[in-house]
């Protein structure tokens, strides 16, 4: 294959590479756009493209009460990120770089909780729940976000611990070190970008869960996700508000993975070049 043709053959591939993503953007691009659109504009068939912009429906959204919602939302996730890491960091090193007997059966249990279906075990949690006085109670989202996240995170955590060289705690243990202390000072900062993108993996999950939250929350704890559906009423969809209601929900999380892109793409390739 002579080199023009290899070129050829990269451009297709370059064109279809962008058609596909610019097809997958298109929904958020239109909802973006629909948000700043009248009630009346979002429902013309076919769709209107020029229209006057407008804020009435970010207004709107803003008094509805959609800032105890995100308040919620924010506390369940930022929280029950940092247990997930407080309590994943040092089971993926005990895993990794200090391994336990039966070390395979220990991860294998983690993994086996994302097994079952979240639908199965709702009764018994709503039960469990309700008896020790947490229903509508965002302390409840914290810990079953948490326990959510945890084995996720902590196969994760172990991948990247498992690239760092053994040697680097010897070294430290020579110098004398303790085990705390050459995490802390010397593993930490190595894997600090995995730790970002479990972090951050973490914050997605949480921050868009629905179906904890809408069967064991009601008006105190409810979340965002749950605030959502009551766009959804009787008298049909009100696109435009429901558009600007997922714009601001969706910035938070844009803007966390902007800030912490440089890491992300970091940790998620943490390991891949060898």
């Amino acid at each position: 294959m002579n080199a023009k043709r290899r070129d050829r053959i990269g451009a297709a591939w370059g064109v279809l590479a962008w058609a596909i993503g610019l097809g997958m953007f298109f929904p958020v691009l239109w909802m973006v756009l629909t948000a700043f659109k009248q009630e009346g504009d979002a429902y013309t068939d076919p769709p209107k493209l020029l229209f006057t912009p407008t804020l009435d429906q970010f207004s709107a959204v803003l008094d509805s009460g959609i800032g105890t919602t995100l308040l919620n939302s924010a506390f369940a996730t930022i929280v029950s990120t940092i247990l997930v890491l407080a309590l994943g960091i040092p089971a993926a090193f005990a895993l990794s770089l200090r391994p336990i007997r039966r070390t395979r059966d220990a991860l294998m249990f983690f993994i086996g909780t994302k097994m079952l279906p979240i639908v199965a075990a709702i009764v018994p949690l709503y039960v469990i729940v309700g008896d020790i006085g947490l229903l509508d109670n965002i302390w409840a989202l914290v810990i079953l976000y948490t326990g959510m996240n945890l084995p996720i995170a902590v196969w994760m955590m172990r991948s990247f611990f498992l690239e760092v060289p053994g040697e680097l705690l010897e070294a430290a243990g020579m110098d004398g070190a303790g085990t705390l202390t050459a995490v802390r000072e010397v593993i930490a900062p190595l894997v600090s970008p995995g730790i970002a993108a479990t972090a951050l993996i973490c914050v997605i999950f949480s921050w868009n869960e629905f179906f904890f939250a809408v069967n064991l929350t009601a008006v105190q704890a409810q979340t965002i996700p749950v605030y959502l559906v009551g766009f959804i009423t009787g008298e049909g969809l009100y696109w435009a508000r429901l558009s600007a209601a997922a714009v601001l929900t969706a910035l938070p999380v844009v803007l966390a993975g902007w800030l912490a892109q440089n890491k992300l793409v970091r940790g998620l390739s943490f390991g891949a070049i060898k």
